[in-house]
């Protein structure tokens, strides 16, 4: 009898990986402070999102939202609160039915919830675009270089780079180094894709390849998303639900036509007024 495998398809990967109504919550806040010296960041931030669910968060300079991204990832740590996802605590585990504060060990496995793309690609210069998918893969999920060299071409064909697979990072465009880093966050499989303001490293005339890809993973795909940006225009159109930031906190939280079209808090209205109007 014939038991041979074949690895899933981009598109199918994903879809699989995700599957499951939307509905649950797969990120939760609860009075979360985060604190940078004197200055509060998070300010007791009560924030949630649904798995499958698409959020962008806007706001201000300083306002605390790529905070909340890189706390999710572990990069930046939290003072007061408690964070969930998956419905596993993230900076805290149970220990004789008591949240203690989390073992590296614990961090790890949770990190491989999430995927994250940044506003500086942060490439390896010195790897081939292949090379930079397939690491991670390799030594963080333990696949043989094979699997992760079969699991890297399905995504650089998903961003349309696959023919690019052997150059070196400086050998791309800005563009096309930020679609290699999506590449190589989903080679991860995460169950949470969250996007740091993944244009704004980048040239005007290169900003819609990349919008483009993104695009097209939260209209065919079952991925959570959560993003940070300044494009209004392309906020609409991605987003189930937007959140208004400022000093921490959450002033206004809604669908994409009520929070840029017709904002029902004064400092949501102010804040949009410095961008184009997204209709």
């Amino acid at each position: 009898m014939n038991t041979t495998t074949t690895e899933p398809t981009a598109t199918e990967a994903i879809a699989g990986t995700h599957a499951g109504e939307i509905g649950a919550p797969i990120i939760k806040f609860e009075k979360v402070v985060k604190r940078f010296g004197d200055v509060t960041v998070l300010d007791e931030l009560d924030f949630e999102v649904k798995k499958g669910e698409k959020v962008t968060i806007i706001g201000p300079s300083g306002s605390g939202k790529s905070t909340v991204l890189r706390i999710l990832m572990t990069l930046e740590t939290i003072n007061e609160g408690v964070i969930y996802v998956a419905g596993k605590p993230l900076w805290h585990e149970y220990k004789n039915d008591e949240l203690v504060p989390a073992s590296e060990e614990h961090l790890r496995t949770m990190r491989k919830e999430m995927g994250m793309v940044f506003q500086q690609f942060n490439l390896f210069p010195h790897m081939t675009v292949r090379r930079n998918v397939t690491e991670a893969p390799v030594h963080v999920l333990g696949l043989s270089k094979e699997e992760a060299a079969e699991r890297a071409e399905k995504y650089l064909d998903l961003v349309g780079l696959l023919d690019q697979a052997d150059k070196f990072p400086s050998q791309l465009s800005g563009g096309q180094q930020q679609r290699v880093a999506i590449a190589r966050a989903l080679a991860m499989r995460p169950n949470i894709m969250l996007f740091d303001e993944p244009t704004s490293a980048l040239d005007p005339e290169l900003v819609g390849e990349v919008l483009s890809v993104i695009q097209r993973l939260a209209g065919e795909h079952d991925l959570t998303m959560l993003l940070v940006t300044h494009e209004m225009q392309f906020a609409k159109q991605i987003s189930d639900r937007i959140c208004f930031f400022d000093k921490g906190r959450i002033v206004e939280d809604g669908p994409p036509e009520q929070i840029l079209v017709e904002p029902r808090e004064t400092r949501t209205q102010e804040f949009l007024k410095g961008f184009i109007d997204p209709e």
